[in-house]
């Protein structure tokens, strides 16, 4: 008994060790995901196009992101979650790499668009791997644990890419990617004989095949749709921020990625409170309360008379988006066990395609409109997708029940 329960202690003991490690991973993965965003301003005049045209800079970057889940997922269930993600952490620094001597702005725009296939693999299958070795009941818990490195990520993505643009031109943010993605990289390399990992497919790579048995299940669909406009609504959405209050208030870049960055301390106000929140509200009435919060800050954006409004609108728009995506989240890494690592990934590539899609279509209306109503369209919009999620998600808890 003392034996088992000391061997106990001990794969307990690596997979928190491993959780910490995925969660640096994350913490990188989301940095280069909105390091730009304070920078499109910028970008705009040295390159001499629109801002909304400036703005490919994060769409191909989610574009990337989003369409490799469909390679990263199937991969990862083959030849091991933890292995696979690895690897890609360290080839991330390539595309980085890329961008710092890029001296057109396609060449830039390419850059983007390997650091986003490279940085796919990371925070899905993750996921997937905490699925497999972590108990559903403990399971929303541990993700908000994980959820740190991914928040911190967006974070010090915002503040470093502000304040490097405004102290040394927005290419020194690249330097500081490389060298984290390398450092990152290599310890999950080195600590990969350490970490237990499910074992593989035996049937040989498929790539069609697990997608398909993803996409038959009815509620993983509606997941999947969820989870698309999330991302157009939320991330979309939140691209633009920056560039609002610059034009607005007439603040920095840096100052402009700091209010905004803001979102992510929000977000560390849910992890904080994760549990008692989880056990309190319960997830139908957590994504209702998440998606009015949404609607609630991106309102005191718009309305705000001072820059310093934006300050709340940041923190409730993190906490709120949590109260969302967390349950998402965890729903995620429980569609189909069998494909756990397709499914997550699947659902990673719809909220990055979502992202992608969001950045397109607010680049258009930015540029015929305004900056304004890209955020109005996110204070109308994102509600109405909550309290549907909301419904459907009761539907599925009492279909549950009966079964």
């Amino acid at each position: 008994m003392n034996v088992d329960a000391s061997e106990q202690r001990s794969e307990q003991t690596q997979i928190s060790r491993t959780i910490f490690l995925l969660s640096l991973a994350a913490f990188a993965s989301t940095s280069a995901q909105r390091v730009l965003d304070p920078a499109l301003p910028v970008l705009s005049q040295e390159f001499s196009v629109t801002t909304g045209q400036a703005a490919d800079v994060v769409k191909v970057f989610a574009l990337a992101y989003g369409l490799l889940q469909f390679l990263y997922g199937p991969v990862g269930d083959r030849f091991g979650k933890y292995k696979t993600l690895a690897w890609a952490t360290l080839a991330c620094a390539g595309g980085n790499i890329l961008i710092l001597f890029a001296e057109q702005f396609e060449m830039i725009v390419f850059g983007r668009f390997l650091s986003g296939a490279t940085a796919a693999a990371i925070i899905p299958l993750s996921m997937a791997w905490i699925g497999d070795h972590v108990p559903y009941e403990q399971r929303q818990a541990t993700l908000a644990k994980f959820m740190i490195g991914t928040i911190m990520g967006i974070n010090m993505g915002l503040v470093v890419g502000g304040t490097l643009t405004d102290w040394f031109g927005w290419r020194a943010s690249f330097w500081v990617l490389s060298t984290v993605y390398i450092l990152i990289g290599g310890l999950l390399l080195v600590n990969r004989k350490k970490v237990p990992e499910s074992p593989p497919g035996s049937s040989g790579f498929q790539l069609i095949g697990p997608i398909r048995q993803v996409v038959r299940v009815p509620w993983a669909r509606i997941m999947l749709l969820v989870v698309l406009l999330e991302g157009a609504l939320v991330f979309g959405v939140m691209s633009y921020v920056p560039t609002y209050l610059q034009f607005r208030h007439e603040i920095t870049s840096m100052a402009a990625g700091l209010v905004t960055a803001l979102f992510g301390i929000g977000s560390l106000l849910y992890v904080a409170r994760a549990r008692w929140l989880i056990g309190t509200l319960g997830e139908v009435r957590m994504v209702r309360a998440g998606g009015w919060l949404i609607g609630l800050g991106y309102a005191v954006y718009v309305l705000g008379p001072i820059w310093w409004s934006a300050i709340f609108a940041s923190l409730c728009c993190g906490f709120a988006y949590y109260l969302v995506h967390a349950v998402l989240q965890t729903n995620a890494t429980q569609m189909v066990p069998k494909v756990r690592g397709t499914a997550v990934s699947l659902f990673a590539s719809c909220l990055f395609a979502g992202h992608a899609i969001g950045v397109s279509l607010g680049g258009t209306v930015v540029d015929h409109f305004g900056v304004v109503w890209v955020i109005l369209a996110g204070a109308v919009l994102m509600p109405v997708l909550a309290l549907y999620f909301a419904k459907r998600l009761a539907q599925h808890h009492r279909l549950q029940s009966t079964e």
